[in-house]
Order: structure tokens, then C-alpha cells, then sequence
């Protein structure tokens, strides 16, 4: 009889974790799309999303940072609990969940002010990287590739069980995310690339919940 009890709670625990992964997208993006909207002198083509962590609201987005970095943590519980066999089941919650702690390290290491914002900066690039802005980078850096790595291995694993238009999709994802940074246009690249990257976890969440 305990057992028989236990299984709907692993599955309401499983499912609580999957809808806490696909929230972290739609909270990122509502609060970084309303920081844009609000913040004097912030300018998407010139300041990327990391920027609205500087100045005297920056504690906003590094809330933002942390608060989707955990969701996707709580994302990476979901998928270990609900793959349970087939390819990519070990290796595909420790990617993401790679992706969720980089986040988190990327809100609580800003990056400097620099190009005019926040309202008040000299305007252009900051002479020296502080060593916090090295390190939010580098974890975002990190946190991106590792998500780019845990879509292609759903596209293996959709692929080897003939489901090709989502193992196309991921796969277009993995693509976009590993393509090089281009200086001229990198706020919107790094827009994108986040806007594809939430899209990715939120859906996979969504897709595991129902399947489950």
C-alpha cells in the first residue's frame, strides 16, 4: 500500500518541479521587457540584457537572474525524475542544470557600467573589467554552451525514437545558441539567444509534464 501511495506523490512532486522550469522563462522575460521599457537610457542595441543588473535598480534583474536560475535547477529535477530510460536521461538534467546554475552565478556577479547606462555612465566601453564582470561572463558563457549541449542531446533523443520535428527544433536551437557573437550586433544576439534558450526550457518542460 506505500508504494502504491508513493507514486502519485513523486509524480505531483515531479510535476511541481517541471511547471516551477516552465515559469522560468516567461518571468525572465517579463521582467527584463519591463526594466527595458522603465529604466532611463537603457537601449537594447547598444546594452545587453546583463546591463539592467548595474545602477540603483539592479537588484531587480539580479533577482530576475536568480529567480529563472533556480527555476531551471528545478527544471533539471523534473527531467531527472521523469526520464527515467531511453538516450540522454543522465546526461540531459546535468546540462541543464548547468544552465540554471550559471544563471544564478551570472545575477550575483554583475557586470560593469559602461556605454551610457545606467543614466549618468561615460559613455563607451569600460576601460577594465572588473574581476565580477569576468566572472559573470564567463558563467554566462558557460551556462549557455551547457544548454546548447543538453538541446542537442534531446535532438539525439527524439531522433532515435523517429519524433524528427521536435529533434528538429531542438536542434535549430543548439545551432543558434553555439553561433559566434558578433560585436557590431551582441546585445541582440544575446537577446536572442536568451529568448530562444527560455522558449527551449519552457517547452520541454511543458512537453515532459504532459507526458508524465
Amino acid at each position: 500500500m506505500v508504494a502504491v501511495r508513493t507514486a502519485p506523490v513523486a509524480r505531483r512532486s515531479s510535476g511541481r518541479l517541471l511547471i516551477a522550469g516552465a515559469l522560468a522563462g516567461p518571468v525572465f522575460f517579463t521582467s527584463v521587457v519591463a526594466q527595458m521599457l522603465t529604466r532611463e537610457g537603457f537601449d537594447i542595441t547598444r546594452h545587453p540584457i546583463s546591463q539592467l543588473s548595474t545602477g540603483s535598480l539592479g537588484g531587480l534583474q539580479v533577482a530576475t537572474f536568480v529567480l529563472a536560475g533556480l527555476g531551471c535547477l528545478a527544471l533539471a529535477a523534473g527531467v531527472r525524475r521523469t526520464l527515467t530510460e531511453g538516450a540522454g536521461r543522465r546526461v540531459l538534467p546535468v546540462f541543464v542544470g548547468i544552465f540554471g546554475a550559471g544563471l544564478v552565478a551570472a545575477g550575483l556577479f554583475t557586470m560593469d557600467p559602461e556605454n551610457g547606462f545606467p543614466a549618468g555612465t561615460p559613455d563607451g566601453p569600460v576601460a577594465r573589467m572588473s574581476w565580477h564582470s569576468i566572472v559573470h561572463s564567463a558563467a554566462a558563457a558557460v551556462a549557455f554552451t551547457a544548454l546548447a549541449v543538453a538541446a542537442i542531446v534531446l535532438a539525439v533523443r527524439y531522433a532515435r525514437l523517429r519524433q524528427m520535428r521536435p529533434a528538429v527544433s531542438s536542434g535549430a536551437a543548439a545551432v543558434v545558441l553555439l553561433l559566434p557573437m558578433s560585436p557590431e550586433f551582441m546585445s541582440i544576439q544575446i537577446a536572442v539567444n536568451g529568448l530562444v534558450a527560455f522558449t527551449w526550457t519552457t517547452v520541454v518542460a511543458l512537453s515532459l509534464r504532459s507526458a508524465a
